[in-house]
């Protein structure tokens, strides 16, 4: 049954209905299936589906505005802010590069890293490496975190260690994700963590900051 209502729940996404993606996370998680599973084998197998046809032939920016609408109220159901613990665990600054206008990964790691009680600043998608060079300077962060769908934001990001170690912030961690990026490796985008899903960055990040509440 669950599996069931998990693949219900990937076909509204796709699909780009708000209302019965919402309905079916909800029978989720009255049948006993965790939030974090809601995300990994429902919302992030539907974005992986569509990561898929985001080629220049296949490409259709309408159909991914609707999946991510779809996306975020389900990240509204599963993680309501009025329940965010509190931001005690310092900050993270996500960003999504220049060239990359897709921000639904980036979301929902904003969406957990507040409900697990980290503070975040947004530096939102298609942001100059220059204007999130700035930001981290300026929040002195635990971590940044990038996240990429296009390959062609790959030269960028292996720009950020480098540049952050200019600034004398080699202190900053530098986590990425997303579809392009995590077909990679850390090495090869000189990057400090990569990560498979918004979910693997609490287990780092709490390395750091000792798993404090």
């Amino acid at each position: 049954m669950g599996e069931h209502l998990m693949t219900n729940l990937i076909t509204a996404i796709l699909e780009g209905d708000c209302a019965e993606s919402v309905s079916q996370a909800k029978s989720l998680l009255g049948g006993g299936v965790s939030p974090e599973q809601v995300v990994t084998d429902g919302i992030e197998a539907a974005m992986s589906r569509l990561d898929a046809k985001c080629t220049l032939e296949q490409f259709n920016l309408l159909e991914i505005m609707l999946a991510g609408r779809a996306v975020m109220e389900i990240m509204k159901l599963l993680y309501p802010s009025g329940i965010a613990m509190a931001a005690s665990k310092g900050t993270v600054v996500i960003a999504t590069l220049e060239g990359d206008i897709h921000d639904l990964g980036k979301n929902i790691l904003k969406t957990v890293l507040i409900g697990k009680g980290y503070r975040v600043v947004d530096c939102g998608k298609d942001c100059p490496l220059q204007k999130l060079i700035d930001i981290v300077e300026k929040e002195r962060p635990l971590a940044v975190a990038i996240s990429g769908l296009i390959t062609p934001i790959i030269p960028l990001v292996r720009q950020v260690k480098d540049m952050l170690l200019l600034r004398r912030l080699d202190c900053v961690k530098v986590i990425a994700g997303g579809a392009a990026l995590k077909q990679s490796s850390a090495s090869r985008l000189n990057v400090d963590f990569l990560a498979e899903s918004a979910f693997d960055v609490l287990p780092y990040l709490d390395e750091f900051t000792g798993g404090r509440k």
